[in-house]
């Protein structure tokens, strides 16, 4: 083989790794963009129901892309639709509510919100962020309706298979109820997301990698990759301050990024593999407000291993 051709089957290009752009290209023949919706939920870890506050490094459930939830589902929308259109044309559109926890309201406000995105002209699916300790029956049973009409993702924020760290960071549940949540999500027929975070607190390269490894084995649909950031205003901004916790370097990141890759199944695809933090909000690290150069890192750091996603998986 010429050492310069992709060894990855699972690719329309140079990459390496399972692209959310070849997975939409191979179900929709198409470029498909996610539209962000801010649907006014809370979550338990906000509410006081499992704690105040949110997990340390939380600001605003990760909605600082989003519109207000004073706007409607209609409403912001038509926003998205605006701003995706304008950057890459009319493309069909992925309903992303994404702030806070998403199934985390009557099953009956769960519908009527679901079905007011689905209803929207070039709205092709919904994507739903939330938590495993907020899956239950009720919920479940709208989503399996709803994932037998339409492309439905329920994207589960795990970011650790490591009960030690969850509870530094203030995750709120352990890894077991994790497991029986995605059991449940699967068992329905549900494409399911799960989300990593490198450079947890207290974390090594090899945790991450087990991370990885761990969720690798469960098969799952999607996998996003996040860098910690740390922002101005969260708990952990102290932590940093201090010098309790020393952020990833870019260096670091792109190998542990790789050697996650390489554990992950090839059928599994990789939704995101970097993180966007608000750069006014940004203490650090700054190198990844660069984003175009870390993902270009992570190509030629497999390129020059001569490595790919699922290389060294293992069921």
């Amino acid at each position: 083989m010429d050492p310069r051709e992709n060894p990855f089957s699972f690719s329309l290009d140079n990459k390496r790794y399972h692209t959310l752009n070849f997975y939409y290209q191979t179900q929709f023949g198409e470029r498909v963009c996610k539209a962000a919706i801010n649907a006014g939920f809370t979550c338990p870890n906000l509410d006081g129901t499992v704690d105040f506050g949110g997990c340390s490094f939380c600001d605003g459930g990760a909605g600082e892309f989003t519109n207000e939830a004073s706007l409607s589902v209609v409403e912001q929308l038509e926003k998205e639709k605006e701003r995706i259109f304008k950057k890459y044309g009319a493309v069909p559109l992925v309903a992303y509510f994404q702030v806070h926890t998403n199934t985390y309201a009557p099953v009956a406000v769960l519908e009527r919100k679901y079905l007011e995105a689905l209803a929207f002209p070039d709205v092709v699916g919904l994507a739903i962020g939330t938590r495993a300790d907020c899956i239950n029956e009720e919920n479940i049973r709208l989503l399996k309706m709803l994932s037998k009409q339409y492309h439905l993702t329920v994207e589960l924020g795990l970011q650790t298979v490591h009960d030690e760290t969850a509870r530094t960071f203030g995750r709120g549940y352990d890894y077991d109820v994790f497991l029986s949540a995605y059991s449940r999500l699967k068992e329905a027929g549900i494409r399911v997301c799960v989300h990593l975070i490198n450079g947890l607190p207290g974390e090594t390269r090899d945790m991450m990698v087990e991370t990885a490894r761990k969720v690798g084995k469960l098969c799952p649909d999607a996998v996003k990759i996040h860098l910690l950031h740390i922002l101005k205003g969260t708990r952990i901004e102290e932590d940093y301050i201090s010098g309790a916790l020393m952020p990833l370097r870019k260096d670091q990141y792109i190998d542990i990024v790789c050697r996650q890759l390489e554990v992950l199944p090839p059928e599994t695809v990789i939704e995101r593999i970097t993180g966007d933090g608000a750069s006014e909000k940004l203490l650090a690290p700054k190198w990844s407000l660069d984003k175009i150069s870390v993902l270009a890192g992570i190509d030629k750091e497999l390129f020059m291993r001569g490595t790919y996603q699922g290389i060294f998986f293992e069921e």
